[in-house]
């Protein structure tokens, strides 16, 4: 399965079979959160050359760098992955596609029209299909091909091996209509993202049976009807070709071919300088070497922070790095002629790079800091709060964003994003930075600086710290303090703690926020307060938090406070290691200790997210265009299962609450489009307000391209439209690509 951390498999991620159930119960509802114009315009427009289809030639094939060859082609299967939703895509119909904004919209080519037509005493959607709409084999799209995949994805057959059946458990019936065009489709409870069903849709020779359904479709596809279809999947060579679909009834594809190879994105760089590629998504680094190489910069393979150093400094490092002596004058040789090498091939690759740019924009997806309140200092509101108010999310963003020219603005919905219908930002509902309160709020939990800390035994770890050990706190802190520390750091944390300290007073933490935010701050994961045994334990309302509070170590009960901060350790994982350094300082301003540990990227998710092996952790959660659906599993309360276990669903923080649950479930079942929206962002003010999640920023997106490629990118939001894809034609200027952060 794509790993969230990575921002990648999108719905098919945030629909693992592995946790579909959740509990509802009645709770009252906030006053009205915003107005529609609220959700604004996307931070970053798609970055993708385009270009009208009479500029774009007949032909070619396009060379297209991906993760891996998928596991299965079925993204309704658990281990579906981008690519195959990227196959999808290309090859099979879709009733609705995302646009620019964030947003469904009918797709033409398979649809005339869709809408609901009866609502009493049963919700019913009449969809109307193109007459031209055809399989690759020849057989009409129509209503067996909607029944099948009903009847594969309803949960009611658990012999189908499926991930998802959101959407599709509340179909009643699947009818056709007055012709072979129509398809009627009954709802047996009411449901308000009917317009995320059947995209994609698959034949019913796919869906029909079990057998074809677990199997059929897993290593390739043999009957499509899109643009493209699956010609060759070649495992050994790590390539899927996709050719064009001589049955295509719309506008035919410019390409002949797509070729998508899994490349690593280590190797990325060489690739496209050899020609094997012609697109691929890149990181940070990359971009800047190939922007360096239009410039005609001359750093080179061992440049970097210390790009102005002498040839003489650059062999030493080099040797030292590689294990040579630099007093022996055979390895010193050894080494220079290893150097000029590889300094003779960086220059070659740089001067093919100067045939790409790269294109930029912010993918549909956010980072976000999550915070485990299963158990521990987390498990209590006030603590997860007091971590919240010390960050300062500006720099955060910026810290990541502004080097690549895109807009450093921080997310401020869990459920949606900047253009998308239901964005609103609601984290005034947990508040802004703010050293003094986040002191007042660990204090009056009971953490205090300067407290009695017992002695701790063989095995023992401070508060929060779980797992393989570490010197608890200061191993942590001696390893981020090597990272690398770019950006402004910003002061506004530093000023809050400067003007506050010893005049704050617990409890008085909702100044300047209205009555709404004070409500939602005491709901989510309620505590009670209760006196404990040490002294200074618990602070009533009215104590002064202690001015050195941040000066020492927070200690309760005789344990330190100190929070495990789990970190991939993969080379491409520098972003999320350089943002965690950044967060344990200003954690470390308030008196909150971090033991950061650094594990393998395979294991991240799978062994420490979604298994609970963390107290603090950054992973990235997309953002649809049907949040009631998709990122219901994420917020819903963990409830126990029958064998005694905690069900989270996805929700790997292990808070929820019933007024999240409740918001939701009222959400899916409107028909309202206003009042759906304004339940989102009630449950959305609800989720900041437990703090369990404190999302940072919009991921970047970063694709290389060759020059004369078009209509193809950094899609941002949108859905691709391969027909259109390809290569300008001879003579045609291209069009230089506009960053979109400028």
């Amino acid at each position: 399965m794509s790993k969230p951390y990575d921002g990648v498999g999108l719905r098919a991620v945030m629909r693992s079979v592995a946790f579909l159930a959740a509990g509802v119960l009645a709770v009252p509802l906030l006053a009205g959160c915003g107005d529609s114009d609220e959700a604004g315009k996307p931070l970053a427009r798609q970055d993708v050359a385009p270009a009208a289809r009479a500029m774009v030639a007949d032909g070619g094939t396009l060379h297209w760098a991906v993760d891996a060859v998928p596991e299965t082609f079925n993204t309704f299967q658990s281990d579906a992955d981008a690519t195959t939703t990227r196959v999808a895509q290309a090859v099979l119909p879709s009733m609705y596609r995302i646009d620019a904004n964030g947003r469904a919209r009918r797709n033409p080519d398979y649809l005339e029209s869709a809408k609901v037509v009866d609502t009493e005493p049963k919700q019913v959607v009449l969809y109307k299909l193109n007459q031209q709409a055809v399989w690759s084999d020849g057989r009409e799209i129509g209503a067996a091909d909607f029944a099948a995949q009903w009847r594969a994805l309803s949960g009611k057959d658990s012999a189908y091996w499926t991930a998802r059946n959101a959407g599709y458990d509340r179909i009643e019936k699947i009818e056709r209509g007055d012709d072979d065009l129509e398809v009627r489709v009954t709802f047996a409870r009411p449901y308000s993202d009917w317009q995320s069903l059947f995209s994609p849709l698959y034949p019913k020779d796919v869906m029909g049976t079990p057998t074809s359904f677990n199997d059929g479709a897993r290593r390739t596809l043999k009957v499509t009807a899109g643009p493209f279809l699956v010609k060759k999947v070649d495992r050994k060579k790590a390539q899927v070709r996709l050719t064009r679909n001589p049955r295509w009834w719309g506008e035919p594809a410019k390409l002949s071919e797509i070729q998508l190879t899994a490349v690593p994105r280590t190797e990325r760089a060489a690739a496209l300088a050899a020609g094997k590629i012609e697109l691929a998504e890149i990181d940070a680094a990359d971009a800047q070497r190939i922007e360096g190489a239009a410039r005609g910069s001359a750093a080179g393979p061992l440049a970097g922070p210390g790009a102005g150093r002498t040839a003489a400094k650059t062999l030493r490092s080099w040797a030292l790095a590689h294990g040579s002596d630099e007093e022996t004058a055979e390895h010193e040789t050894q080494a220079r002629a290893k150097l000029r090498k590889a300094i003779a091939k960086w220059e070659r690759q740089q001067k093919a790079l100067k045939d790409f740019e790269v294109r930029r924009s912010l993918e549909p997806a956010y980072t976000q800091l999550a915070l485990n309140g299963a158990d521990g200092p987390l498990a209590d509101e006030r603590v997860r709060r007091a971590v919240a108010r010390a960050l300062d999310r500006k720099v955060l963003a910026e810290l990541v964003l502004r080097p690549l020219g895109l807009p450093a603005v921080p997310v401020g919905s869990h459920l949606a994003l900047s253009g998308q219908e239901a964005y609103a930002d609601n984290s005034g509902a947990l508040g802004g930075q703010d050293t003094a309160e986040a002191q007042a709020l660990l204090t009056d939990a009971g953490w205090v600086a300067g407290g009695p800390v017992k002695e701790e035994k063989k095995g023992e770890k401070a508060a929060g710290a779980k797992g393989e050990k570490e010197a608890a706190g200061e191993k942590g802190e001696k390893e981020e303090a090597g990272e690398e520390d770019s950006g402004d750091e910003g002061s506004d944390d530093e000023k809050s703690q400067g003007g506050s300290e010893g005049a704050y007073i617990v409890g008085e933490d909702d100044k300047g926020h209205d009555a709404d935010d004070r409500q939602l701050a005491q709901e989510g994961t309620r505590y009670k307060h209760q006196r404990q045994g040490a002294p200074g334990a618990y602070a009533p309302k009215g104590t002064r938090a202690p001015a050195e509070a941040a000066a020492g170590a927070l200690a309760k009960d005789g344990k330190a406070l100190s929070l495990r901060f789990v970190v991939p350790s993969g080379a491409g994982s520098e972003p999320l290691r350089t943002v965690a350094a950044r967060i344990t300082k200003m954690l470390g301003k308030v008196g909150i200790r971090t033991e950061t540990v650094k594990v393998p990227d395979e294991s991240y998710f799978k062994d420490h997210i979604a298994s609970g092996e963390y107290d603090l952790a950054l992973y990235s959660w997309p953002a649809t265009a049907f949040p009631a659906t998709d990122a219901r599993p994420i917020y819903a309360k963990p409830v126990p299962a029958a064998d005694g276990s905690l069900s989270v669903e996805q929700n790997y923080t292990r808070v929820g609450t019933d007024q999240v649950d409740q918001l939701f479930d009222r959400a899916i079942t409107t028909l309202d489009a206003d009042e759906e929206r304004s339940l989102i962002r009630k449950a959305d003010s609800r989720i900041w307000a437990a703090a369990a999640s404190i999302p940072l920023y919009q991921r970047p997106q970063l694709t290389a391209a060759r020059k004369n490629v078009v209509n193809a990118g950094a899609f941002g939001f949108q859905t691709p439209v391969y027909e259109d894809m390809g290569f300008l034609k001879q003579g045609v200027t291209p069009v230089p690509s506009t960053s979109s952060g400028s």
